[in-house]
């Protein structure tokens, strides 16, 4: 805690002391303010948006198909619900537009996703049995040394994506997961859910996966939002 309190400038300290009453949740903002290098402003934008209450509460079976401590590392990088408040959705948008102007956002979207996803591609293609399928975002996550595959569907769950799912992180480990990676992880994100339906269909599941909200409501200040770079400014930067 210590060296934690020495990485933060005072001004994040006065912002936590007046905003977080709860001393346990004051400390999680302070340890991962220090663990992921963030600004005030970014800080504050992860208070607003919950996420002490959001981090590692995903439905997940990490603990039945993943070693330890990988599962519950696995488990700490997922939340329930996303946020995708800085996208441009109307109604009736389509799951392709979605993910379209999450890559078009990546640098927000892997803000939200949190420290260690490397974006991959989007529609990614394997061909399995001489079938073409397409993998909606692959991600690697640096930490957890493995493939993440992520899954949007703008609709509430139903038992069937969990087995779609599962056949996609079979092949993702049999074309691109190397001797030194652990097992791909799949997230798969949708506007609704029930958690008792999702916990009885993660329980026949092989692959390690775990299933999420995503909400569309805003929460990003409008003085964050100008100040975050966009896609264009984060190529020209790489």
């Amino acid at each position: 805690m210590q060296v934690s309190l020495a990485q933060i400038p005072w001004c994040h300290h006065i912002s936590l002391l007046t905003k977080i009453k709860d001393v346990e949740e004051r400390v999680f903002y302070l340890t991962e303010t220090a663990n992921n290098g963030w600004s005030r402003d970014t800080m504050l934008l992860q208070i607003k948006g919950d996420l002490y209450n959001r981090q590692g509460q995903a439905i997940t079976n990490f603990k039945e198909t993943l070693p330890l401590p990988q599962s519950n590392l696995a488990q700490q990088t997922m939340k329930d619900p996303y946020l995708f408040d800085f996208l441009n959705i109307t109604d009736g948008v389509k799951e392709r537009d979605i993910e379209k102007q999450l890559v078009d956002n990546v640098s927000k979207f892997l803000l939200e996703l949190g420290k260690g996803f490397a974006f991959i591609a989007k529609q990614y293609h394997l061909e399995v049995a001489e079938q073409d399928y397409y993998l909606d975002l692959l991600f690697y996550h640096v930490k957890l040394k493995c493939y993440v595959v992520i899954e949007l569907k703008n609709t509430k769950f139903i038992p069937e994506y969990a087995g779609k799912l599962n056949f996609y992180l079979s092949a993702v480990d049999d074309a691109l997961k190397r001797d030194s990676d652990y097992p791909s992880i799949g997230i798969l994100l949708c506007r609704d859910k029930n958690n008792l339906e999702v916990e009885f269909a993660l329980r026949g599941m092989s692959q390690p996966m775990g299933v999420s909200e995503f909400n569309l409501t805003e929460v990003v200040p409008e003085s964050l939002r100008s100040s975050l770079p966009t896609i264009e400014e984060l190529e020209r930067e790489l």
